[in-house]
């Protein structure tokens, strides 16, 4: 979260020497733009990484709660969708394909296995090794979901222009492939 800097040492320490932090930090106290400020519009000068923190942030609230009312977390749909695209994978690849940490796979898997979602088996081939595996009952739970879900997050992206949306698209590609380029180097791979 951006924070109004007047001089604060403590905001420029929390920035820390990362030029974008600063920037951000220096540009919320000259815009005025505080995320999160009743009626605040973000400037159309903002540093880019600013914009894109607030996106995120904002991207990720919607998703929670649209997930809301589903009777499944937003980490388990995430899970049963990646599951249901490739059904048997092991914990540890699930939680490099979604991005997420080892424990927290574990823990909304032990959710998911205890609701009837998902199951987990042995693998025939090396009886060490344990697999993850939707069930008809998960599948069905997904297929109810995602309707829901994917109506919510198609009416909020109305606002887009058609003629916009092949720079926009785009950009969200190359920025997966960006960003995803650089988690897989942060995390040694």
């Amino acid at each position: 979260m951006l924070e109004r800097v007047t001089g604060d040492t403590r905001a420029e320490q929390r920035a820390g020497d990362s030029a974008p932090a600063r920037d951000a930090l220096e540009h919320g106290n000259q815009q005025g733009w505080v995320w999160g400020d009743e009626g605040a519009t973000a400037p159309l000068d903002a540093p880019l990484s600013a914009l894109v923190s607030v996106a995120t942030r904002l991207l990720g609230a919607f998703w929670w709660s649209t997930a809301q009312g589903t009777g499944i977390s937003p980490a388990g749909i995430g899970v049963l969708r990646l599951l249901a695209a490739r059904d048997g994978l092991k914990s540890s690849e699930v939680a490099a394909r979604g991005w997420w940490a080892p424990g927290t796979v574990t823990s909304v898997v032990d959710t998911l296995a205890r609701d009837g979602y998902v199951e987990r088996r042995r693998d025939p081939g090396d009886r060490r090794v344990v697999r993850l595996y939707l069930t008809g009952q998960g599948r069905h739970k997904l297929m109810d979901s995602i309707p829901a879900i994917g109506r919510k997050w198609h009416d909020a992206f109305g606002y887009v222009d058609p003629a916009e949306e092949p720079v926009i698209r785009r950009f969200l590609v190359e920025t997966i492939e960006r960003f995803g380029a650089l988690v897989r180097e942060e995390r040694g791979r």
